[in-house]
């Protein structure tokens, strides 16, 4: 089955993603920790009946590039040698409901609707055999799941928002199998044909026929049944428009009235911090004298933030030959991610105190004409996973970009609570956005500004970082997350 778009994201190399391919937070909301973000209509009917088919229709006339199409074919069981030699002849029931691994399926299932990545198995046709490498699936918007028992296990049932009953005549199953199985898996029409008659026919007439008293929808035909789709598709719709709607209602009132989480931490707005804010917010403060105190600021903020870094008592020999008991950073790996282009700004600060830090970088902009916050541009070091991450950008206002960078580091495994956001000014309804969505976060500022206008400005604020630091003019269509302090 194909994987969803942002399965490209895996790579370690630098990613420039296709204008077709574009992710963006209408059609994965970057607050996707949130629950009830996610829909997962289910699949079921005899085999060759057209689901994978029905499945590829449906994500195509759903026109959002975050989708997962999942299989149950992944999730046979492993065969052992009496198994195997069975399955060599024909003799083995792959139809029945012990030959797949349920308790996997249903693991892996929870963990897309809640918007982890999860390590899929690779089926072997051919060899009846996992293969050694699985592939690796994002957490989506929309689940499309697809197999001919997917209404057989009760736990998994809970899972399916919509359950889609493909019904296509027996007649036309069997000509399908027929030429799949010959054509593509390499078998002989006699085996193919015994193992029908002896296997397949009776298991859908015992275990998958009758379960079709539990689909919200019959679809007769398949794919060809275009009215069934486009009502499919329309029901998926409506119900992410309500899930949307639902979600970012609770975050846009979710600082209403509210004390500041207790995930942030203010730099000391001690006389010296406070005149640099002086400085830089000063419309008339000169470009160089802009970036001279801005970077001190964001060097006096990187400190702060490793103070929360977990360090171990250590005894070390002084040169007069005492002892002294201190701190050290236990051994564990620290990556700055810098959010373009103005999160980049603060990457010399980051390398002037931690020493051989890498570095990987994300490009989110705003689409003018939805609002939205999407992702462009994403590179990230190898094996991030166990890492602790300083998430930099210049500004939050709202949010949005900070949670779609904070989502993207949770889809390749970096644990929420090793995540540190630094930004140099935050609004407050960022702040709560953030720790709403991501309440394990570290969220570190040196100020807070509590209003954000129409425009989705930071008021007072700081201007538009970017294009103070740099000395650029905004462009019209496109803007990075901080030229609007998104």
């Amino acid at each position: 089955p194909p994987l969803a778009p942002h399965s490209l994201l895996t790579v370690e190399s630098p990613l420039a993603i296709p204008p077709s391919q574009i992710l963006t937070a209408a059609s994965r909301p970057p607050h996707a920790s949130v629950p009830g973000g996610f829909l997962s209509p289910g699949l079921c009917g005899g085999s060759a009946s057209g689901k994978t088919t029905v499945a590829n229709k449906i994500i195509e006339a759903l026109d959002v590039p975050w989708v997962v199409l999942l299989s149950m074919d992944c999730f046979y069981k492993v065969l052992n040698k009496e198994q195997q030699e069975l399955a060599a002849r024909n003799e083995y029931n792959f139809d029945h409901p012990d030959a797949f691994d349920f308790d996997l399926l249903v693991s892996v299932l929870r963990k897309l609707k809640k918007g982890k990545s999860v390590k899929v198995p690779v089926y072997d046709f051919t060899t009846h055999s996992r293969r050694k490498e699985w592939k690796t699936i994002y957490g989506a918007n929309v689940v499309v799941f697809e197999g001919i028992l997917s209404f057989a296990n009760k736990e998994l049932l809970k899972l399916l928002d919509m359950k889609v009953f493909v019904d296509t005549d027996s007649d036309i199953r069997l000509v399908r199998r027929l030429q799949r199985d010959i054509m593509e898996r390499g078998r002989d029409i006699v085996g193919v044909i015994k193992q029908y008659n002896k296997f397949v026919k009776p298991a859908f007439e015992q275990y998958i026929e009758p379960t079709v008293q539990v689909a919200d929808i019959v679809v007769p035909r398949g794919g060809e049944n275009f009215v069934a789709l486009d009502l499919i598709v329309q029901h998926v719709h409506s119900q992410l428009e309500k899930r949307e709607i639902t979600v970012r209602a609770a975050l846009a009132s979710a600082h209403q009235g509210q004390p500041l989480p207790k995930s942030l931490s203010v730099l000391e707005s001690t006389p010296q911090v406070r005149g640099m804010h002086t400085i830089i917010r000063n419309k008339d403060t000169t470009r160089d004298e802009f970036i001279f105190y801005s970077k001190r600021l964001m060097r006096l903020l990187i400190e702060h933030a490793l103070s929360f870094l977990p360090l171990k008592p250590v005894t070390v020999e002084t040169p007069q030959g005492t002892m002294y008991e201190g701190k050290r950073f236990h051994r564990q790996r620290i990556t700055g991610v810098s959010i373009l282009r103005a999160g980049e700004t603060m990457e010399q600060a980051l390398t002037a105190v931690c020493k051989d830090i890498r570095l990987g970088k994300i490009l989110i902009q705003t689409n003018h004409d939805t609002g939205e916050p999407e992702l462009h541009y994403l590179r990230l070091p190898k094996e991030i996973s166990e890492d602790y991450v300083i998430l930099m950008d210049s500004t939050v206002s709202t949010g949005a970009a900070a949670m779609m960078a904070v989502r993207v580091l949770l889809d390749h495994d970096v644990h929420e609570e090793k995540i540190f956001l630094l930004s140099l000014l935050m609004a407050e309804m960022g702040v709560h956005s953030v720790a709403y969505a991501f309440p394990r976060v570290h969220i570190i500022t040196t100020a807070v500004d509590k209003r954000v206008n129409e425009e989705f400005h930071i008021i007072p604020g700081i201007g538009n970082f970017g294009d103070r630091y740099f000395g650029t003019d905004a462009p019209s269509a496109w803007c990075e997350s901080e030229s609007t302090d998104y």
